[in-house]
């Protein structure tokens, strides 16, 4: 690795400990887990380690895996900095759901050196018949934002593409680069061959001093603060005042359809700023983005509104604010948005909450003590999941074919599927083969036949239809927005295009949009006369609060109950909160609190376990159909992440709440 330190010298840098760590295990040939904060430099710690293990043979050799499609430019330009230098002869390619035909044609006549890449694309490639060639020079692969993949069904599908690689090269070496995790041995083992992963990779830390501030931006009039509250529209001055005096600001909001209305706001409030502020989100076209990208590398955008499409690693050096309008939802997406100021070493990364309601208030000062105590949550990789397997067990049988037994071990070896039961892997198979016992009649649904002593895909019109679904992200069927005069602004979901009727106006990619027609699949629009329209909401967009932070709230909670009122945001939502006290109770980490009201509504009772709005929509569910079994009732449900409301139509018997009945564990699986 002489070469590293030198380009590094070159460019005015000194390389820090924990990159000669990953460069020493690398030379080793050993795999690992590099853990470092954001803007500290895991890209070349890795990358050069990478480089220092090229080898002079043609193809294919590295591949950086990163979690979304708008990191891969920037990844792409990152990892070509240093190749005059190191290796100019190599060449880093892209190949996402946005590369050109002829890119990906380009890349299949003559193989790039090293290619940034997704879960996804890298399926796609898995199932070619000649994929084995094409990977015969590997030797590294980079799978970059690993925390984002780990707990979810996408890095699973990640787990099996590793294995079906390890297969075809056992030494093969693999690095994973997170910056928010809280269980980092688990996330280490899920890179490497299971069951025998302990003890084989390097976890390596990146302890580098940064400070991080976390503060608030508090309402003028705490007591007439409102309890809910989606929008926060009553924060848009001090959110452009906070706009004015500081430099370029990146304003996240959780949702698509808030990032809309606030761009709006913006916009209402200032009109000069038309052209230097802007909206990012992942349903916008792509030439949207990629000029929004380019405006905030450059400096010339005073802000942009966007969601979770910019959490990740896009290094944009001139932004100086990250502000977070309503909950973070989560300590590791705090520290992951406020990571986009100040990304690089040595300068502080500050993240201002703008709450939205009372409890946001308190949850700002629960999530700025999380965090500065690294209580980050952990993401627990999903256990055999059967439709990723199904799905491929389709994609191996279209890429060369498979032998049951071999591809049994093979899928095992993967973590999530450690403890797969061979009558598992066999009901998986005998689904795709024909269908299960449900589908045996329909012949779309047997995808795979036994040929030439091998599980094969034959049929084209199936392949066709796989190759164009693989993946794991699940989302309603979506309709491009078009000009009428041509050109194209994103999409939206079908489902709300088809509530429109023609003459309607609604907000998109920053704009009031007038609906004209739909054809071909597209929604056809017009520049709007009215000022106003209907935000689409998009399916799935609402993030649950993480355990570890709606028990830091709890705690919080607690120490008001107790007469802690120094933090400044819990100054402010003192009049709420002895009002809360006054009235009712306040929760606390050991109790739960109930309350019961009736209206003109009907009964209503409130539970406030403070768990996040999917635990809270399972409980809900589950209490009201304990109460009306042991009393006849209709109840309507409502939730929240810090609690739900059942609604009876009728009184409710409150007995079984009172002795405890009602939380019984018996039967919950039934």
């Amino acid at each position: 690795m002489a070469d590293a330190p030198a380009w590094f010298a070159a460019q005015g840098w000194a390389p820090f400990d924990f990159q000669r760590e990953v460069w020493a295990a690398m030379a080793q040939g050993r795999s690992g887990l590099l853990h470092a904060t954001t803007g500290s430099g895991k890209t070349y710690a890795v990358w050069l380690g990478a480089l220092a293990r090229r080898q002079p043979a043609a193809g294919l050799q590295v591949l950086w895996i990163t979690p979304m499609r708008a990191l891969a430019a920037d990844t792409t330009r990152a990892l070509q900095r240093p190749l005059p230098a190191l290796a100019p002869h190599w060449r880093v390619a892209q190949r996402t759901g946005d590369t050109p035909a002829a890119e990906r044609a380009r890349q299949d006549r003559r193989a790039p050196q090293a290619l940034v890449t997704t879960p996804e694309s890298l399926t796609l490639l898995l199932t070619r018949e000649r994929a084995r060639e094409d990977f015969a020079a590997l030797h590294t692969v980079v799978v970059d934002e690993w925390h984002e993949m780990l707990g979810n069904k996408r890095g699973v599908q990640l787990q099996l593409a590793l294995a079906r690689l390890r297969r075809w090269h056992p030494q093969l070496v693999v690095w994973g680069l997170s910056a928010t995790l809280g269980n980092l041995d688990e996330a280490l083992r899920a890179l490497l061959p299971a069951p025998a992963a302990a003890g084989r990779g390097v976890l390596v830390r990146g302890r580098i001093d940064k400070q991080l501030v976390v503060d608030t931006l508090l309402p003028h009039e705490p007591g007439r603060f409102s309890w809910g509250g989606h929008l926060g529209a009553q924060m848009l001055t001090p959110v452009v005042q906070e706009i004015e005096r500081s430099g370029p600001t990146l304003v996240f909001t959780n949702v698509r359809s808030q990032a809309e209305s606030w761009y709006q706001l913006l916009l209402n409030a200032r009109p000069d700023w038309a052209g230097s502020i802007a909206l990012h989100h992942g349903s916008l076209d792509k030439s949207a983005r990629e000029w929004v990208e380019a405006g905030l590398k450059a400096g010339s955008l005073r802000a942009v509104v966007a969601t979770s499409s910019l959490d990740l690693g896009v290094d944009f050096l001139p932004v100086e604010r990250v502000l977070q309008v309503g909950s973070a939802k989560g300590v590791a997406r705090l520290l992951q948005r406020a990571g986009r100021s100040g990304h690089q070493p040595g300068r502080a990364s500050r993240v201002t909450l703008v709450p939205t309601n009372t409890l946001e208030l308190v949850e700002a000062v629960a999530a700025r003590r999380a965090a500065l105590a690294g209580r980050v949550e952990a993401r627990t990789p999903p256990e055999a999941p059967l439709d990723v397997l199904v799905q491929h067990l389709v994609s191996m049988g279209l890429g060369g074919g498979f032998e049951a037994d071999a591809l049994f071990r093979e899928v095992r070896s993967a973590f999530s599927y450690r403890r797969l039961a061979r009558s598992a892997f066999d009901w998986a198979l005998d689904f795709v083969v024909h269908g299960g016992s449900s589908l045996q009649a329909y012949p779309e649904y047997h995808r795979v036949v036994w040929h030439d002593g091998r599980y094969r895909v034959p049929d084209r019109g199936i392949a066709l239809r796989h190759r164009l679904q693989v993946g794991t992200i699940v989302s309603d069927a979506s309709m491009q927005v078009k000009w009428l005069g041509g050109g194209t602004l994103g999409s939206v979901e079908e489902s709300f295009i088809a509530r429109l009727k023609p003459g309607d106006c609604f907000v998109f990619a920053g704009r009031v949009l007038e609906y004209v027609r739909t054809q071909d699949m597209a929604a056809y629009v017009r520049k709007a006369s009215a000022k106003r329209g209907i935000v689409p909401a998009w399916s799935g967009g609402r993030m649950p609060l993480s355990s570890e932070l709606a028990d830091a709230t709890l705690a919080v909670l607690d120490g008001c109950r107790q007469g802690d009122w120094l933090d400044p945001e819990l100054q402010s939502a003192q009049p709420m909160l002895q009002a809360q006290a006054r009235l009712s109770k306040l929760p606390t980490p050991k109790t739960l609190l109930v309350e019961r009201y009736r209206s003109r509504e009907g009964h209503h009772l409130f539970f406030y376990p403070f768990a996040g709005r999917l635990v809270h929509l399972g409980l809900a569910a589950l209490l009201a159909w304990r109460l009306a079994r042991a009393q006849p009732n209709t109840f309507s449900l409502s939730v929240n992440d810090y609690g739900f409301e059942l609604l009876g139509a009728g009184p409710i018997d409150d007995a079984p709440l009172r002795s405890q009945a009602l939380f019984d564990e018996a039967e919950l699986l039934h």
